[in-house]
């Protein structure tokens, strides 16, 4: 291979300068970086609503820009907020799950918004790792992309100060000439190269440019602006009191003063000092997102800048008063979301201040009182929220506060999804068994679940609810499965009343999803399991072994000091209650992956009952391809599809309530064919286990042959029992995601723990 010359890769490296220095000044023009002030009011004109926002409208629209869609659960429809998707990211680090939490944050914002101010701050609280700082993050993340769009623009100002050679001896810039200064376009000073400035003082608060309008002009012109503004309800633009009223910061006020005095009150010339800049948010360099951790400090401070000797081509009106430069979290964090991360961690006298910054947004410092616009946001645990509920201050803040409460989940296929997105194989390095992360997410769930009480239900449901065992509470609240001992018209209330249960979950300080292993916990066991030498890939069966260690270290864990409430309350037993769930899996794998039928015939003799239901609802006849001719339905075809099913109990009641969910399923899923195993996995699987019920004895043969094979001991199977062992190991591997050691594994544990082998 001919080696490049010498002279190529530096004349490459050249031209791609030039095109990235070509490309960054194209959109530092397009994103309309620098701006005089006037070219900032013709934006404002144009688009008054951007640019008149205070943080929470500006926060909520952040919410609608990325947008939000209608979801169902077996609790119900809920609001999904994409925002927590973080698309801007390509799903890095999005939050799993915590909907109520999601819909509570933006029923706070859209009071704040209606309100016109901020005047609480929003307190999430809940057990250690439910994912607080994880929401948290993603609005901030949020926001930082949504600054960077043409609808989320921020805009801040500095003050100018020419050099001499562009004005000179107007206001005490030095020289003996008495020429007014001259603007580099006739009207501004906002584009000067900086060779042509003498000193430019920024505003560390990030105030709205708007504040440079007196205020009864301010009010007239963002009224003339939003008179074209008709929406009704939330849609309607709120102005708040801190863009109607709001004023210059203190240093500000100052340098504006002294200009107009300089100037004999001549609004516009002093308007040439002022440059207007975007400004993006940033959590890493703490523009508009900011993080306090605990600390035993102030979080906002002022420190003198006169002093500076840089600053001594201010004018002379400027260098004879004491200008201060504020400095801290709180500055940082203004225009935007502050998060004081374990707020109740630090000590209460820390936090004193924030009685009055939460409510009227505003913070006295030594030498002045600082006006914020921005929504503070805290995390706290649960363990510290209710010692500080019992203290004298408590009451103090209550009023101030409003809390949010994010628990741990109690949807194991949510937790599922955590667990899969935390542990991936490339992690790992190693190959990661089917169901491990479904193992561990169920019996995460299952610790944090509270036995139902009879008396808060209707009573003809009241003691069934009652009686549900922690795993079919689990599976309730995860897809909607009733057990099969229920008839139709149990089943029928209770899944009405799953809502009913998941607030009764909610209520008190023992609140479901309070206290159980947390998704840290979870995810540490995982690596350990992972580590575990006996296993090439990450097993259930490790899982299984690192749970039974786990128990045992009841002085290191509080949710395995907690009494065991019947069946609930019981860490120990659960790990044998998952152990059985994970033997059903393997079972209904291996015997799919015989082969012995095709999966589509289950599914064609489920909508074969569904067509005849359907006609029998409606008391027409159909159409007999065989024959045809034109039949009643086959009751015949019915019942024996709701004997295998089981639990039907009433069929007329049965069969009707069968339509309402095919109806249901289409209308929140329009346009999109309708498929019956996701409607009814439990049905179809009841089919599917009725069919190797009658071929017991051929499902027992292949089971046996499968473990002799895998024993070595195949010699004395036929071709053909050898065939089928390898085709149901090909397709445990290929269907199921099985490594070959892998189903090995699992089929040896299945035959011994549950047919004797």
């Amino acid at each position: 291979m001919t080696e490049p010359s010498d002279e190529r890769g530096p004349k490459g490296a050249s031209a791609f300068l030039d095109t990235l220095s070509d490309q960054i000044k194209e959109d530092f023009e397009q994103n309309r970086r620098l701006l005089s002030f006037s070219q900032f009011l013709e934006l404002c004109e144009a688009h008054p609503r951007r640019f008149a926002r205070n943080a929470a409208q500006y926060m909520r629209d952040c919410f609608d820009h990325f947008g939000v869609e209608e979801r169902t659960s077996p609790g119900g429809a809920f609001k999904h907020y994409k925002l927590f998707d973080c698309p801007f990211d390509d799903g890095r680090d999005r939050l799993i799950g915590q909907q109520q939490a999601q819909q509570a944050i933006y029923r706070v914002l859209t009071s704040f918004v209606q309100d016109g101010r901020i005047q609480r701050l929003v307190l999430f609280h809940g057990p250690n790792g439910s994912a607080k700082s994880s929401l948290i993050r993603c609005i901030m993340r949020a926001l930082e992309a949504y600054s960077h769009t043409d609808e989320g623009a921020l805009y801040r100002f500095n003050w100018v100060f020419p050099a001499d050679k562009i004005a000179r001896d107007s206001i005490g810039f030095g020289g003996a000439s008495s020429d007014r200064p001259r603007p580099s376009n006739g009207e501004t000073y906002a584009f000067l190269d900086d060779l042509d400035i003498d000193a430019k003082l920024t505003d560390e608060l990030r105030d709205n440019p708007l504040f440079l309008l007196p205020v009864d002009f301010r009010r007239q012109l963002l009224d003339q602006a939003l008179s074209g503004d008709h929406q009704e309800g939330d849609d309607r633009f709120v102005l708040s009191e801190y863009v109607v009223r709001g004023d210059l910061s203190h240093k500000s006020k100052q340098i504006y003063e002294a200009l107009l005095a300089s100037y004999q009150g001549d609004y516009k010339s002093v308007m040439r000092h002022v440059q207007v800049e975007r400004f993006y948010i940033s959590r890493r360099y703490r523009q508009g997102a900011v993080t306090i951790e605990p600390q035993l400090r102030v979080d906002a401070g002022l420190r003198q800048i006169t002093a500076d000797r840089s600053l001594q081509a201010l004018p002379a009106s400027l260098q004879n008063q004491t200008l201060f430069e504020l400095v801290g979290a709180l500055i940082e964090g203004n225009r935007g979301v502050i998060e004081y991360n374990d707020l109740l961690k630090r000590p209460q006298d820390f936090n004193r201040y924030l009685l009055s910054t939460s409510e009227k947004g505003t913070v006295a410092l030594d030498n002045a009182i600082v006006h914020l616009d921005t929504l503070l946001v805290g995390s706290a645990n649960e363990t510290y929220l209710s010692a500080f509920k019992a203290s004298p201050e408590y009451p103090s803040f209550n009023a101030r506060l409003e809390l949010i409460r994010m628990p741990y989940l109690c949807n194991h296929t949510v937790e599922q999804q955590i667990y899969e997105e935390q542990i991936t194989s490339s992690e790992l390095g190693k190959p990661i068994a089917p169901h491990s992360t479904y193992v561990a997410a169920l019996w995460a769930v299952l610790t944090r679940l509270r036995r139902p009480r009879a008396d808060r239900y209707p009573e003809a449901i009241g003691e069934a609810i009652a009686g549900l065992t922690p795993l079919e509470k689990a599976d309730l609240y995860a897809d909607g499965t009733v057990p099969e001992r229920f008839n139709a018209e149990q089943t029928r209330a209770m899944r009405a009343h799953i809502r009913d249960m998941l607030d009764d979950g909610s209520d008190g300080e023992g609140y479901e999803g309070r206290i159980g292993a947390s998704p840290r916990e979870m995810k540490a066991l995982l690596l350990r399991a992972s580590q575990n030498p006996d296993y090439p890939h990450l097993s259930p069966l490790a899982i299984f072994g690192e749970l039974r260690q786990l128990v045992r270290e009841i002085s290191v864990y509080k949710f395995l000091q907690i009494e065991a409430d019947g069946a609930y309350r019981n860490p120990a037993d659960f790990i044998d209650t998952v152990t059985e769930r994970y033997l059903d899996l393997i079972d209904a794998d291996v015997r799919s992956a015989m082969g012995l039928v095709d999966e589509e015939r289950y599914v064609d003799f489920f909508e074969r009952y569904v067509e005849h239901v359907t006609h029998w609802i409606k008391r027409e006849k159909l159409y007999n391809k065989t024959t045809g001719r034109f039949e009643e339905p086959d009751e015949g075809l019915m019942q024996e599809v709701e004997g295998k099913i089981g639990g039907v109990g009433d069929a007329d009641a049965f069969r009707n309530d069968l339509m309402t969910s095919i109806a249901a399923w289409s209308i929140d899923n329009q346009g999109q064919s309708v498929h019956y195993p996701t409607i009814f996995p439990r049905y179809m699987d009841a089919i599917r286990r009725s069919y190797f019920e009658a071929r017991k004895e051929q499902v027992r043969r292949i089971k046996q042959n499968i473990l002799a094979y895998l024993g070595e001991e195949g010699t004395s199977m036929n071709p053909a029992e050898i065939a089928q062992v390898e085709l149901t190991l090909k397709n445990l591997q290929d269907k199921f995601g099985y490594t070959l050691k892998a189903a090995q594994e699992a089929v040896v544990f299945l035959f011994k723990r549950r047919y004797g082998s």
